[in-house]
């Protein structure tokens, strides 16, 4: 697998079906250049189709096609939960509720 991807690896991740196989291999993030292959947008979704073949989806495509995709996908790296990590953060940036007062 690690041939496959042609991008340094993130450190901190590990395939878990290659860590009990013995073999140490790495998941590679996905950045704002990899494009969904349906519309262009922000990829968040890497499919691995038997053949070595890559898909890339936005969220709104994978969720489209992701019934279809698991029935004949050898992998599948979701990183849609960065979607909602990213709306948190902004809520709680502008939320003014939620920001610390000066006591002094």
């Amino acid at each position: 697998m690690s041939a496959f991807w042609t991008r340094g690896p993130d450190k901190g991740a590990e395939s878990e079906n290659a860590a009990a196989a013995g073999a140490r291999a790495h998941i590679w993030r996905l950045t704002a250049v990899d494009r969904c292959d349906r519309c262009g947008a922000q990829a968040y979704v890497r499919v691995l189709l038997p053949g070595r073949l890559e898909l890339l989806f936005c969220a709104h495509h994978n969720r489209q096609y992701a019934s279809a995709l698991a029935n004949i996908a050898v992998e599948i790296q979701d990183e849609t939960i960065r979607l909602a990590c990213c709306a948190l953060c902004e809520a709680l940036a502008v939320a003014p509720g939620l920001q610390q007062f000066d006591r002094g």
